[in-house]
This record gives C-alpha cells, sequence and structure tokens, in this order.
C-alpha cells in the first residue's frame, strides 16, 4: 500500500503565504514526477506544477513567478512555497505522485486533498 499524505492548506488573505507539504510512506522503491493540481467549485482539476527525478519543474502560467514547487527525495515528501496568493488560487489542492512500489509496479497515486481559501 503507498499513500500521499498533504498537509499546510488553510484560510490566508491576497497576497499572504502557504506552503503544502505532501509525504509519501508505504511499499514504495521509488519516486518519479511528483505535482500538484487543484480543483476549483464547478472547475475541472488543473495542473499546478510538476518536478521531476531530476529536479526539472513546470508551472502552469497561472502561478508562474507565484508558486515554487520542490521535493526531499530522503523524505519522499513534496512541498509548494505558494506567494502572493490571490483570491483566483482559492481551491482544494491535490498531490499526485508516479511510484513505483516494492512490487515492480508504478502507478499514479493521490492525496486527499487540502483547502487552501483566499480571501480578497
Amino acid at each position: 500500500q503507498v499513500q500521499l499524505v498533504e498537509s499546510g492548506g488553510g484560510l490566508v488573505q491576497a497576497g499572504g503565504s502557504l506552503r503544502l507539504s505532501c509525504a509519501a510512506s508505504g511499499s514504495i522503491f521509488s519516486i518519479n514526477a511528483m505535482g500538484w493540481y487543484r480543483q476549483a467549485p464547478g472547475k475541472q482539476r488543473e495542473l499546478v506544477a510538476t518536478i521531476t527525478t531530476g529536479d526539472t519543474t513546470n508551472y502552469a502560467d497561472s502561478v508562474k513567478g507565484r508558486f515554487t514547487i520542490s521535493r526531499d527525495n530522503a523524505k519522499n515528501t513534496v512541498y509548494l512555497q505558494m506567494n502572493s496568493l490571490k483570491p483566483e488560487d482559492t481551491a482544494v489542492y491535490y498531490c499526485n505522485a508516479d511510484i513505483t512500489s516494492i512490487r515492480w509496479t508504478t502507478d499514479a497515486y493521490w492525496g486527499q486533498g487540502t483547502q487552501v481559501t483566499v480571501s480578497s
């Protein structure tokens, strides 16, 4: 079994900052790409940022220059530092990771989601 557990969401005023964390645990052999997605009410889930094992990053245009994704491979954890938050960043944020288990199967896993609310 593999689990992703997110933390760090909450309520913040516009212009503020939050840091999300997502820790993977369980029968893990290796973790490949990791990322963050978000889903606002009435909208489809969208990509926010991804990071490869080589630390190559990719960002949605709407968050470039404000959000930073990083990972700590020793802790099986991915982070999302969110600065200059805007009301339109309000959403449930989901962690995603491409993980190879000790049984040599590779699957995409999702966290349970953490709410981020930005007030104007």
